[in-house]
C-alpha cells in the first residue's frame, strides 16, 4: 500500500495517525502541493491510498477505516455513526473555523464558536459513558477521525475549554498518543494552524449560517438513552389492536384542500425543457420533492405534488433552429423525454404539465395587469447585448463572460454561479454569445421592470413571519437575507423574443415576459390545467402549506421575485411556507457536462443495468443538504454492497427465510421478554426520529434511521441465533419463534418507511410478506402488524452485489467522450427492460482473446465455488447470491463471445 498526502493539508493528520497506529508497513509519499494521483478523477484529490491491487481510496474516513480493518479490528455500528457525523457535521465546521482564523484573521476564540455546538454534542455523548474513548475503552478509528479534525484548532492543550470536562479529558488522551503527536507535528512543523494557510486560501469562503444546527441532541434518537417508561410505552404500543389503527386515505382526483385537515402542496423547480436532467438536477428538485410527497401521503396528509417543463425562451428558439423544427415541436419532443425519465425514476407527480398552455398566458397576464394597475411596474430603456451574427438580442443564459465582481470566467448574463451576485449582461467582461461564440454589441431597447424597492417593505414583513413559522433550509434563508441586505433593485420582466408569453400592453406587443417572471407562474397554471378549482390551492393561504424544492441557485427567484409579484398582485395568493434548497451534487469531484460526456444524465441511468431504486437510494444517501457533495462510482458500489445488500437486504431476507424454513411460512407465537421490549423501544425511537426529520425535510438524515433499524435487527438475530434455538428445547424453540416474529414485524415496518425512498423495493417486501395494504400509514408507534398465524409469501433476495469490474466499466463509460448531448430522437427510444444489476453492460470486449480467457477462468472458479457451497449445505440465501454471480459472469462471457446473453434452457433430471 502507498499513502500519498499533500504537505500543508489538514486532512493529512487523520490518515498519517491511522497509518502509524494500524498499518506500520504502508509506504508514505509526501507532495508539496496537490497533484493528480487518482487517475480516474478529473481533479487532484489527496490524501489517497493506493491499494496493492491498484485501486484507490480517496476520502479520508474511507482510508482510515480501511487501515483500521486491515489490522484485524472490527468497526462497530456506533463507530460508523461517529464517522458519518465527523464527515458531515464536524469536518465542515472545523474547516470553516480554520479558514476564519487563519485566512480571515479572526481571533481563535471567535472562530471556535463555529464548532461550539459540535463540541457540546461530543462532550455530552462522552459524559454518558465511563470509558475514556468515544466508543469503548480502547482507541477506535472514530476517535482518530474526530480528534484529527479538531486538533489544528487546539494545538495548545492549555486552550481547551474548561466547561467541557469530558471532551477535554478525551482530547488530551488522544493527543498524548505518540503516533498522533508525530502525525500532527509532521504537518504543523511548529507553525500551528498557520501551516495550513496556503491550502485554506485556495478554498472558497466556507459559509455556515447560524440557523444550521451542527447537531441536535434532542433529536438524536440513535444516542438517546431509553428509560423504563420509554420501553413500557413502546411495548404497550406494540401490542395494540390493529382495528383502531388509522386507515390509508383513499386518493381521488382532483385532489383539493379539505377543511380542518393538513393540506400540503408540493412543487419542484420546473426543469427547462431543452436540458436533459443529470443526477444533480434530479436530486436537487424532483426526487427530493417526491420523497417528501410520498412521506406526506403515508402520514395521511392531504397532499398535491405538481411539476412540469419550463418551455419558453431563447434556448427553445435556438434548439428549434438547430433541429429544423418549430419551437412547439421542440417542446413536445423534449417534454416527452423528461416525462420518460421521471417515470423511470418513479417520481410520483399528481400532475406533470408544461408552461406552453393557454392557462399560463391567462394567469401570467392577469398578474401582470394587477401589478400594472397598482403601480408596481416601471418603464425604462436598457442597453442589451445583441448578437449580429445570430440577429437577435441575447437572453441572459446565452451570454457568458467574466464576472465583474469575482472575476469568475464562466459567469452567466444574469447571475454569477461562483459569488452568487446578480449581473446585468452588459456588465460582463469579454462577453460571448454562447451559440456562435461571437462578441455581441450593445443596443438599446425599451422594457418593463418590476419595482422591487416599492415592494420591499411588504416582502420583508412576509419574510419575517415566514422565517418565524416555516422550516426553510439554512442556505435558502442565507441567500434570501443577502439579497435583502444588499437592497432590492428594479428587475426587468420583459425580453425581445418571440417564443414566450406575450406582453399585453401597447408598445410592448413585440416582446414576451422574461423567464423569471413567467416561469414560477407555471406552478399555478400547471395546477389550473390539473383542475379548474385551482384557486382552492393557490388563493387559500389560510389552509394550504406550500413547499418549494430546488437547488440553491433558484432560491432568489422563489424567495424574492415570485413572492413579490404575488404580494403586489393583491389577490390573496398562497405563498411559499417551506423553501427547501439543496447545495450542488458534483460528479466524481468534477462537474456534470453533457457536451464533454462527463456524468450520468437521466436518459442514461436506465441503460447502466442498475435499477431505479438503487439510483434513488444512493442519490438520497449523498443528498447535498448542508454542503456540496459528490457522486462517486466507488461509493455507489460500497453503499449498495454494504448498506443495501449486507445490512438492509440481509436482515429482511433472513427474517423471511426463518419464517419459511422454521415455521412453514406462518408468523410464530411471540412472547416478549425484556430484551425484545428494549429492541421494540429502540425501533420506535428510530421511527420517531425518522418522522421528526422528514417533517423538517431532512431527507438524508431520515434515511439513516431506516438503516439503523436493520442494523439493530441484524444484531438481534445474530445474538439470539434462532437457527440454533429451533433445534433445542421447547423453551429455546419458543425463543426462536419470538425472535423470528419480532424480526419479521421489523421488516414490515421497514417496508413502509422505505416507500418514500425505494418504492419498488418497498412494494417487493410487502408482496413477499403479504403485508396488508391498510398498514401503509405512518404513526410514531411500532405495532405488531403481522400477528401470529399470518402467512407470508415466497421470500427471495432484494439486492444483488455490484462488482468492481462492472463499476470500473461504468466509470470509464461516463468519464468523458460520450456523444455531445444531441438528444434528437430520444423520445422515440423505448425504455429497455432493466437487467439485474450484476450483469455487466455490453462493452467492446467481443472477440478479445485475453478477455475471453479471463472470463472463462472466472466462470470456472465461480462454478466450483457454487458446487462447494451446495456440497457443504450452506444457507440457501448464500447459495442463491453466488449463483446469481455465476449467471452474471456467464452472460458477460456470452456477450464477449458475440452470443445471446440469455442462458440456454436448463435440463433437469426427470422425476421418476
Amino acid at each position: 500500500m502507498k499513502l500519498v498526502i499533500s504537505e500543508g493539508s489538514p486532512h493529512g493528520i487523520k490518515v498519517l495517525a491511522a497509518a502509524a497506529l494500524w498499518a506500520g508497513n504502508v509506504e508514505i509519499q509526501r507532495l508539496q502541493q496537490e497533484e493528480k494521483v487518482v487517475p480516474f478523477l478529473s481533479q487532484p484529490k489527496l490524501p489517497a491510498l493506493q491499494l496493492d491491487n491498484g485501486n484507490f481510496l480517496f476520502t479520508t474516513n474511507a482510508i482510515c477505516r480501511y487501515l483500521f480493518l486491515s489490522s484485524g479490528k472490527d468497526i462497530t455500528d456506533l463507530s460508523n455513526q461517529w464517522l458519518e457525523w465527523e464527515a458531515t457535521e464536524l469536518q465542515p465546521a472545523c474547516i470553516a473555523a480554520l479558514h476564519s482564523h487563519v485566512v480571515q484573521g479572526k481571533k481563535k476564540e471567535e472562530a471556535i464558536l463555529n464548532i461550539q455546538k459540535c463540541l457540546i454534542h461530543l462532550d455530552q455523548s462522552l459524559g454518558k459513558e465511563n470509558h475514556p474513548y468515544i466508543v469503548t475503552d480502547s482507541l477506535s478509528v472514530a476517535d482518530v477521525a474526530v480528534w484529527a479534525s479538531i486538533y489544528p484548532l487546539f494545538t495548545s492543550l492549555d486552550s481547551l475549554p474548561d466547561n467541557l470536562s469530558s471532551f477535554k479529558s478525551w482530547f488530551k488522551n488522544v493527543s498524548q498518543l505518540e503516533e498522533c503527536q508525530k502525525a500532527a507535528e509532521s504537518l504543523l512543523k511548529g507553525q500551528g494552524a498557520s501551516a495550513f494557510k496556503a491550502f485554506l486560501q485556495k478554498l472558497p469562503t466556507p459559509v455556515l449560517p447560524a440557523e444550521k444546527p451542527a447537531c441536535n441532541e434532542e433529536e438524536d434518537a440513535a444516542v438517546k438513552t431509553l428509560s423504563e417508561e420509554d420501553i413500557a410505552a413502546a411495548a404497550e404500543a406494540w401490542s395494540k389492536d390493529l382495528t383502531d389503527a388509522p386507515q390509508a386515505r383513499l386518493r381521488q382526483h382532483p385532489i383539493l384542500p379539505v377543511d380542518g385537515e393538513r393540506n400540503i402542496m408540493i412543487t419542484s423547480a420546473l426543469p427547462y425543457v431543452n436540458n436533459v436532467p443529470h443526477l444533480g438536477n434530479i436530486i436537487g428538485s424532483v426526487l427530493s420533492a417526491d420523497v417528501f410527497a410520498r412521506y406526506c401521503r403515508l402520514r395521511n396528509w392531504n397532499t398535491l405534488y405538481v411539476c412540469g417543463t419550463d418551455e419558453y425562451g431563447t434556448a427553445t428558439e435556438t434548439k428549434a433552429m438547430e433541429e429544423g423544427l418549430t419551437p412547439q415541436q421542440i417542446c413536445d419532443k423534449y417534454n416527452a423525454v423528461h416525462t420518460a425519465i421521471y417515470q423511470w425514476f418513479n417520481i410520483s407527480f399528481d400532475y406533470f404539465g408544461r408552461t406552453t398552455t393557454q392557462q399560463q398566458t391567462t394567469i401570467a397576464q392577469d398578474i401582470f395587469h394587477r401589478l400594472l394597475q397598482r403601480d408596481f411596474l416601471l418603464t425604462d430603456t436598457v442597453e442589451q447585448l445583441r448578437c449580429e451574427k445570430c440577429q437577435r438580442f441575447l437572453a441572459d443564459r446565452f451570454v457568458e463572460g467574466i464576472c465583474p465582481f469575482c472575476k469568475y470566467e464562466e459567469a452567466r448574463g444574469d447571475q454569477c454561479d461562483k459569488c452568487g451576485k446578480l449581473i446585468n449582461a452588459v456588465e460582463l467582461k469579454n462577453p460571448q454569445c454562447k451559440v456562435c461564440k461571437e462578441t455581441p454589441v450593445i443596443k438599446s431597447s425599451k422594457h418593463l421592470f418590476l419595482d422591487l424597492p416599492k415592494l420591499e417593505e411588504r416582502l420583508q414583513k412576509w419574510l419575517d413571519q415566514t422565517f418565524a413559522a416555516g422550516d426553510w433550509t439554512a442556505n435558502a434563508r442565507y441567500i434570501t437575507r443577502s439579497w435583502i441586505r444588499d437592497g432590492l433593485k428594479a428587475r426587468c420582466i420583459t425580453r425581445d423574443l418571440k417564443w414566450g408569453t406575450p406582453v399585453p400592453l401597447d408598445g410592448f406587443k413585440d416582446k414576451v415576459f422574461y423567464v423569471w417572471f413567467d416561469a414560477p407562474i407555471g406552478y399555478i397554471s400547471i395546477t389550473a390545467n390539473y383542475t379548474d378549482q385551482w384557486e382552492k390551492w393557490w388563493k387559500n393561504p389560510e389552509q394550504v402549506q406550500l413547499y418549494n424544492f430546488m437547488a440553491k441557485d433558484n432560491v432568489p427567484f422563489h424567495s424574492v421575485i415570485f413572492p413579490a409579484c404575488l404580494l403586489g398582485a393583491e389577490d390573496n395568493y398562497t405563498l411559499v411556507s417551506h423553501l427547501i434548497a439543496t447545495e450542488y451534487l458534483n460528479y466524481e469531484d468534477g462537474k456534470f457536462s453533457k457536451s464533454r460526456g462527463v456524468g450520468v444524465f437521466g436518459d442514461m441511468a436506465k441503460d447502466t443495468g442498475i435499477p431505479a431504486d438503487i439510483w434513488r437510494f444512493y442519490l438520497l444517501y449523498v443528498r447535498p443538504e448542508g454542503q456540496d457533495s459528490a457522486f462517486s462510482w466507488g461509493d455507489l458500489m460500497l453503499k449498495n454492497n454494504s448498506e443495501l445488500l449486507n445490512n438492509l437486504g440481509n436482515f429482511v431476507n433472513r427474517a423471511g427465510m426463518f419464517v419459511q424454513k422454521f415455521f412453514n411460512g406462518c408468523v410464530p407465537e411471540m412472547e416478549l421478554i425484556s430484551e425484545d421490549k428494549r429492541l421494540v423501544a429502540q425501533v420506535a425511537a428510530e421511527l420517531h426520529q425518522y418522522n421528526q426529520l422528514l417533517e423538517k425535510v431532512r431527507i438524508r438524515d431520515a434515511l439513516r434511521c431506516i438503516l439503523n433499524i436493520s442494523r439493530h435487527g441484524n444484531q438481534y438475530i445474530q445474538v439470539n441465533e434462532p437457527w440454533k434455538c429451533i433445534k433445542g428445547t421447547k423453551e429455546e424453540q419458543k425463543r426462536a419463534g419470538t425472535v423470528t416474529g419480532v424480526a419479521i414485524n421489523m421488516s414490515a415496518l421497514l417496508a413502509v418507511m422505505l416507500q418514500p425512498y425505494m418504492p419498488t423495493i418497498a412494494g417487493i417486501i410487502q408482496e413477499q410478506l403479504l403485508v396488508p395494504k391498510e398498514v401503509n400509514v405512518l404513526t410514531n408507534d411500532f405495532r405488531c402488524t403481522l400477528p401470529s398465524g399470518h402467512r407470508i409469501g415466497n421470500v427471495s433476495p432484494l439486492f444483488q452485489k455490484l462488482e468492481n469490474d462492472q463499476i470500473e466499466s461504468l466509470r470509464k463509460r461516463f468519464g468523458g467522450g460520450q456523444p455531445d448531448g444531441d438528444n434528437s430522437g430520444l423520445q422515440e427510444k423505448a425504455v429497455p427492460k432493466v437487467p439485474a444489476p450484476t450483469v455487466a453492460p455490453e462493452t467492446s470486449t467481443a472477440g478479445d482473446p485475453q478477455k475471453l480467457k479471463e472470463l472463462l477462468q472466472q466462470v470456472e472458479k465461480q462454478g466450483n465455488h457454487v458446487r462447494e457451497l451446495k456440497k457443504g449445505k450452506a444457507e440457501k440465501t448464500v447459495i442463491d447470491s453466488e449463483v446469481q454471480k455465476l449467471l452474471s459472469l456467464k452472460k458477460e462471457l456470452a456477450l464477449a463471445e458475440g452470443k445471446s446473453p440469455e442462458p440456454p434452457t436448463q435440463k433437469g433430471k426427470k422425476k421418476k
